[in-house]
């Protein structure tokens, strides 16, 4: 391979983790007992790492106690809040598998990835926002045969039990000898090109050492207090941000159960954080609260963004009026852990747009041509692959769709269009998979397509992504209606919101007599995008990168 090749390997002096989740965070608290762990602002919890980890240890015990053996899958529906958290480390310090179940799901959606997953015991919150988990619990627990125990968190006795469970160290420690960093310990859903969410299924290896390099690339040690306003179920709350944390001592501070910008600045000031969290929308939304200028932001000094490409004025007010002068662009999909690439704390502005970063440490990234596998020549485009031990273990119970995302050499196919420059930066310019990203949510039309099929008076449809100025993407559905049907667009979007998250619910419905297509039959979908920029009167923007 030529010097010229766009091939690039992260190389690094600190090695790789070789501890078990449990192991590693018992290590941090004998290290930094008495700094601050957990903050829940609006809980009003406080703890230090040895009061974390104590309380671990006895949510560990309990589950033991309740028969949760090593491999079982335990799921986990809720919002941010210290039990999150909690049931995170309890599970990896046992081997149990988490299974982090979306808090927008709704009964379609909560239902699947319980089946598929075998869960056999679930945590929620009782209810978020306009969702009733206990209601959408009831509804469908009756067609899950191997789940044999919920226990919800607000004014649950079997919760209070487990958290006061005494603690059984030997208990504990038969079962953390029989662990290996490599088990699987987390499965997290995405959506599918084929409609059904595949489970990306983690390790210890993965998610410690993930977060433990992302942590690294941004100079994180105890002194460091890290604002997580971005969800926990998704990697860039419990990876990027919890484990990024404990493996450096530093504090994981909750601002509110969804995000909410004025309680995630008032965080930021109240906890004297260092490091803030967001997608681009996070932050426009945070520099536009009313309550901004009341806010002391002088004690942060980075962050992480991602999801989406940031604008160039909101990076400069980010810098500039948030103090983030070290703020991080980062990379990645939920397969690898997730993160692949990152911007370094000294890269220049332009980078930080322009670009995603450099490779990881123990990383590797190459772009090949998407019809050869051949790696192009730097500069040129072809498709983002990435090896190393961040990539996953596969997808549970799916062979066929591992091997599809995983080729024989262990690289994962992306899916993404990308360059590597001469500087080994990587920018995203497009997808080959018909992805769409609405806020920092990825969205497959595929999935929303097979739904809408199930209404009654649709003959066809097909889903495309279309230019938003806030959320960077929206969905519009173009929908051929069976003969002398009458819909109107609201309801078939009241259709979407019965049966899955706000985010795959289309913005835009359009009824049309026919596709456009090629001559051998095949939905051209990019023309269905054409038209709908140019009928909606929406304008063109860059495409955006997961």
């Amino acid at each position: 391979m030529s010097p010229a090749a766009s091939y690039a390997s992260g190389v690094s002096a600190v090695p790789l983790i070789g501890e078990t989740i449990g192991d590693n965070l018992r290590s941090t608290a004998r290290r930094v007992p008495e700094r601050d762990a957990l903050v829940s602002c609006e809980q009003g919890l406080r703890w230090t790492y040895a009061e974390f980890d104590a309380a671990v240890d006895r949510l560990a015990t309990g589950l033991l106690a309740r028969g949760v053996e090593q491999g079982d899958r335990v799921g986990l529906w809720s919002p941010n809040r210290w039990e999150w958290v909690l049931t995170q480390y309890a599970t990896a310090r046992i081997g149990a598998v988490l299974v982090n179940v979306n808090p927008a799901y709704r009964t379609h959606e909560l239902a699947y990835a319980l089946r598929h997953s075998g869960t056999a015991m679930l945590f929620a919150a009782r209810s978020f926002k306009t969702s009733d988990y206990a209601a959408m619990v009831a509804q469908v627990r009756g067609e899950l045969e191997q789940l044999r125990e919920v226990v919800f968190f607000d004014d649950d006795a079997a919760w209070e039990a487990l958290v006061s469970t005494p603690v059984d160290a030997a208990a504990i420690a038969v079962r953390e000898a029989a662990l290996s960093f490599d088990d699987p310990i987390d499965i997290q859903y995405t959506s599918g090109t084929t409609g059904a969410p595949k489970g990306a299924t983690l390790s210890h290896h993965n998610l410690l050492n993930n977060g433990f390099f992302v942590g690294e690339l941004i100079d994180y040690s105890e002194q460091d207090r890290v604002c997580i306003p971005v969800p926990f179920y998704h990697c860039f709350g419990m990876v990027m941000g919890n484990l990024a944390a404990t493996s450096h001592g530093a504090c994981m501070v909750i601002p509110s159960a969804g995000f909410d910008p004025a309680a995630t600045l008032r965080a930021v000031a109240q906890e004297r954080c260092t490091s803030l969290y967001g997608v681009p929308t996070m932050f426009i939304a945070e520099l536009a609260d009313p309550s901004f200028a009341e806010h002391d932001l002088s004690s942060l000094r980075t962050g992480i963004m991602a999801g989406s490409p940031c604008p160039i004025e909101v990076m400069k007010q980010v810098i500039e009026k948030m103090n983030m002068a070290e703020v991080s662009i980062c990379y990645g999909m939920t397969e690898t852990s997730p993160v692949s690439t990152q911007t370094r704390t000294d890269d220049p502005l332009e980078l930080r747009v322009g670009s995603v970063g450099r490779v990881g440490p123990h990383v590797e990234v190459k772009v090949v041509d998407p019809e050869t596998g051949v790696v192009v020549e730097r500069g040129a485009t072809g498709e983002l692959c990435t090896r190393g031990y961040s990539v996953m273990l596969g997808y549970w119970g799916e062979p066929e769709k591992t091997a599809e995302a995983i080729d024989a050499a262990g690289w994962m196919h992306t899916g993404d269009l990308a360059t590597i420059d001469d500087g080994g930066y990587v920018a995203i310019v497009g997808r080959i998979k018909d992805m769409v990203i609405r806020g920092g949510e990825n969205v497959y039309p595929r999935e929303l397509e097979e739904l809408l099929y199930l209404h009654e008076q649709v003959l066809d449809v097909q889903v495309v992504g279309v230019p938003d100025d806030k959320y960077g993407e929206e969905l519009c559905a173009w929908i051929r209606l069976r003969e002398g049907a009458q819909v109107e667009a609201e309801e078939v979007r009241a259709f979407c919101r019965e049966r899955v998250a706000h985010y795959k619910v289309p913005r835009y419905v359009l009824f049309v007599e026919e596709f456009p297509m090629t001559v051998t039959g095949k939905v051209q979908k990019y023309k269905m995008r054409e038209t709908t920029i140019e009928q909606l009167g929406l304008e063109q923007t860059a495409e955006v990168a997961r």
